[in-house]
C-alpha cells in the first residue's frame, strides 16, 4: 500500500531548513564583515606598516671612525677596509667540524680558533663573529665557490682599526674592540641606541673611549625593496653616514717615542706638561702595548700574556700609579711654610744626621748638614729640615695646603680611569679604617710625611701639574691630551674648550724662594752632573722613594732586596727656570736614586723640546740602563730623526 507524503509538513521543513542556513551565511558574511572592518579601519596603520616593513628592509650604514692625530698630524690611529670570514653560531650545527672544514679551503690559526672562541662566549648566540679577518682575494674566491656547503657562514666587508706605531703611546691613544653586552645594554637605554645600529665596536680604553662620541661618527641609513625572498631589488631612500670627526692631540709623538726607548725594559711613567697652558706633551706609561691586539678581539694567549706578567703592561702608570713622591714633596712642603706663615726662607734648623721625636729616631741618609735655611735645605735635601717643618705644620695643615695643587685630587684629565691617590688627613684616616686604634691618627705619623713618605700616595700626573703650578707662578691649568677636533669633510680644526685657569693665589716671592731653591739643585745639588753644560736654566729635585718599608736605623741594601722592592727614583723639573716652557715628573720604579735614573730622562726632553735635540744612539743606550748624566755622544736634530712605523 502506497504512503502518501504530508507535503505541507516537507514544505515546513524545508522552510525551517532555509532559514537556518541562510542565518548561518548571513553569521558568516558577518564575521568576515566585521573582520574586514577591523583589519581596514582598526589596524589600518599597523598593518600598512608591517606590510611596507614587509616590502622595504632599513640597512644602517656604519660611518667611518674619525682618525687620531699628533699634535703636529702624523696619524696614530686610522682605518682600513677588509674581508672577513664570519660564522653565526645558531645557524651553524657543530662548530668545531664547520671550523674544520672551513679551514681546509682558507687558513685558519690557532690563535684565529681561540680568538673565536672567546667571541662566542662573551656574545649572543645569533650574532655573526669572524672566525678569520684579512682575507685575501684569492681565499675570497676559494670561499665563494664553495660557499653552498657552508649554511651560517659568510663573508663580510668590515672596516678595521690600525694604529700603525703599535705599542707606541698605547696607554693615551687606547683601543677599540666588540661592544660587550654590558655595553650593549647601556646603549639601549641611552638616546645614542639608533646611532649605534649595525655598529659591532666601540672605544674601550684613552682617547678612543673618552671621545668616542666625537670619532664614532652619524650612522646612516639605506632603506630597500626586498622580495618575497628577502632580496634587495632596489634602493628606495638613502641618507648617508657622516664620518667621525678625527681628534687631534697635544702629544708629540717624537718625543714620546724618545722617552719610551729611554725608558728600555725599566718600568715607570713620565707626564711632561706645557705649564702655561695645561697641554700634555708627552704621557708614558712603561711598558705599554699593544692596541692592535684588541681589534680583532683578543685571543686568550695574548691576553693572559698581558693580564699576568708581573710588569703589568695595561696599568696607566702615569694615570693611575700612585707612589710616594720622596724628596720631590719637599719643595711643596717648603712653599707650604711660607704660604701658611709656619717657616720664613731664612730660619736655619740643624741637621745633625737624624731626628728625635717622642723618643723615635728618623735617620737623614745625607748625613750631618749642619745649619740648613730653606733653599739649602732643598738643594741638599735635607730630611731633618722638613721632619721639623711636617711637626710644626702638622697633618691637616699640610693636607688643606696640598690640596688645591691637586695631589690627593683627581686633575680632571679628559681621559677616564684617573685615581685620586692619598693625601692623608686626620679626616681620611677615621673614614679609611675600621678599628678604633687605626682611626686615630697619631703625631709621629705626621714626621714622615715631610719628606714624601707615610700615607703619601699621588700619580705622577698629580706630581707633575703641582710641578707646573709652580712654574707658571701659582696658576693652575686643567691637563688634557686633546688639543682641537676635524672636522672629516671641511677639515675645520675646532679647539676643545679648556675650564678656566684657577689662581692659586700664590705670593711671587715665595715662588722665587722655591724656584731658587730647585735651580740650587740642578747647578750644585744632586742633578748638577744631569745638567752640566745645557744651554738652558733648568729647575728640579730629585727624590727616592720606598717601594717598601724599612725598619727605622736599618741601613738600606739595594742588593739584598728584591728586584720589585727596591726604591723607585723621581725627579720633578721645569725649564726654562724664568719662563717655563715644559714642566714634568718622572718616575723610575725601583731604579733607585733619582740623580741616576729619573733625572736623566728629564735633561733628554729638555734638550728635545727647548733646543731641538735627539739623544745619540750611544746616549740613548747609556741612559736605557741607568748609565748617563749629561748627555754623551753628538746629539742628533729632531727634524732628522725619522719615526717609523714597526
Amino acid at each position: 500500500m502506497t504512503e502518501l507524503r504530508n507535503t505541507e509538513a516537507d514544505l515546513n521543513r524545508f522552510r525551517r531548513r532555509v532559514i537556518v542556513i541562510a542565518l548561518v551565511v548571513l553569521g558568516a558574511f558577518g564575521l568576515v564583515l566585521s573582520r574586514l572592518v577591523y583589519l581596514q579601519v582598526t589596524r589600518h596603520e599597523d598593518l600598512a606598516a608591517q606590510a611596507e616593513s614587509n616590502r622595504t628592509a632599513v640597512v644602517p650604514i656604519v660611518p667611518n671612525r674619525g682618525l687620531i692625530l699628533d699634535r703636529n698630524g702624523l696619524v696614530l690611529a686610522t682605518n682600513y677596509s677588509a674581508y672577513t670570514l664570519e660564522i653565526t653560531p645558531s645557524k651553524v650545527g657543530a662548530l668545531d667540524d664547520t671550523i674544520d672544514a672551513l679551514a681546509e679551503i682558507v687558513e685558519i690559526t690557532p690563535r684565529d680558533r681561540r680568538r673565536f672562541k672567546k667571541l662566542v662566549e662573551e656574545s649572543r648566540n645569533f650574532e655573526s663573529l669572524p672566525v678569520r679577518t684579512r682575507l685575501s682575494d684569492e681565499e675570497v674566491a676559494r670561499f665563494a665557490v664553495q660557499r653552498y656547503r657552508f649554511p651560517g657562514v659568510e663573508i663580510k666587508a668590515r672596516l678595521f682599526r690600525n694604529y700603525p706605531f703599535g705599542d707606541l703611546g698605547g696607554h693615551v691613544v687606547g683601543y677599540i674592540g666588540r661592544i660587550s653586552p654590558r655595553e650593549k645594554e647601556r646603549l639601549d637605554d641611552s638616546d645614542d641606541a639608533p646611532n649605534y645600529r649595525g655598529t659591532e665596536v666601540i672605544g674601550k680604553l684613552g682617547v678612543e673611549q673618552s671621545y668616542e662620541r666625537e670619532l664614532h661618527g652619524t650612522t646612516g641609513v639605506e632603506q630597500m625593496e626586498t622580495s618575497a625572498g628577502g632580496r634587495a631589488v632596489r634602493r628606495l631612500s638613502s641618507r648617508p653616514a657622516s664620518p667621525g670627526h678625527s681628534v687631534v692631540l697635544t702629544i708629540d709623538i717624537k718625543l714620546q717615542k724618545m722617552v719610551e726607548d729611554l725608558f728600555g725594559e725599566r718600568r715607570g711613567a713620565l707626564v711632561a706638561l706645557d705649564p702655561k697652558t695645561g697641554e700634555v706633551l708627552a704621557f708614558v706609561s712603561k711598558p705599554t702595548f699593544d692596541p692592535n691586539l684588541f681589534v680583532d678581539g683578543i685571543d686568550q694567549e695574548s691576553w693572559a700574556a698581558l693580564n699576568e706578567s708581573l710588569d703589568k703592561p695595561l696599568l696607566n702608570r702615569a694615570l693611575r700609579g700612585t707612589y710616594p713622591p720622596g724628596s720631590t714633596y719637599k719643595p711643596f712642603m717648603a712653599l707650604g711654610a711660607l704660604q701658611t706663615g709656619k717657616r720664613g726662607p731664612g730660619v736655619v734648623v740643624n741637621d745633625p744626621g737624624f731626628y728625635m721625636f717622642a723618643g723615635h729616631r728618623f735617620g737623614s741618609p745625607e748625613g750631618n748638614l749642619g745649619g740648613v735655611d730653606m733653599q739649602r735645605a732643598i738643594q741638599l735635601s735635607s730630611n731633618v729640615y722638613f721632619y721639623s717643618l711636617a711637626n710644626e705644620m702638622g697633618v691637616d695643615m699640610i693636607h688643606d695646603f696640598m690640596k688645591p695643587l691637586g695631589f690627593g685630587q683627581t686633575t680632571g684629565i679628559d681621559i677616564n680611569g684617573e685615581v685620586r691617590g692619598v693625601l692623608p688627613s686626620t679626616e681620611w684616616k677615621r673614614t679609611t679604617y675600621k678599628r678604633p686604634e687605626q682611626r686615630k691618627w697619631y703625631a709621629g705619623e705626621t714626621i714622615s710625611l715631610g719628606i714624601g713618605q707615610g700615607y703619601n700616595a699621588f700619580t705622577m700626573l698629580q706630581l707633575a701639574q703641582a710641578t707646573a703650578i709652580v712654574a707658571d707662578g701659582g696658576i693652575k691649568h686643567r691637563p688634557h691630551l686633546v688639543r682641537a677636533t676635524r672636522d672629516a669633510v671641511s677639515s675645520t680644526l675646532t679647539p676643545v674648550e679648556q675650564p678656566p685657569a684657577i689662581d692659586l693665589q700664590m705670593k711671587p716671592s715665595n715662588i722665587a724662594v722655591i724656584r731658587n731653591g730647585l735651580v740650587s739643585v740642578v747647578t750644585s745639588g744632586t742633578a748638577r752632573a744631569v745638567f752640566a753644560g745645557a744651554p738652558y736654566q733648568a729647575a728640579g729635585k730629585t727624590g727616592t722613594a720606598q717601594a717598601v718599608t724599612i725598619a727605622q736605623n736599618t741601613k738600606y741594601n739595594a742588593r739584598a732586596l728584591e728586584e720589585h722592592q727596591r726604591d723607585h727614583a723621581l725627579f720633578m723639573a721645569f725649564a726654562p727656570a724664568d719662563n717655563p716652557k715644559v714642566a714634568l715628573a718622572v718616575i723610575v720604579e725601583n731604579a733607585g736614586w733619582g740623580a741616576g735614573a729619573a733625572a736623566p730622562i728629564a735633561r733628554r726632553v729638555f734638550d728635545y723640546v727647548l733646543a731641538g735635540q735627539y739623544p745619540s744612539e750611544e746616549d740613548m743606550a747609556a741612559t736605557r740602563i741607568g748609565k748617563a748624566g749629561a748627555p754623551i755622544g753628538k746629539p742628533r736634530r729632531v727634524e732628522d730623526v725619522e719615526l717609523a712605523a714597526p
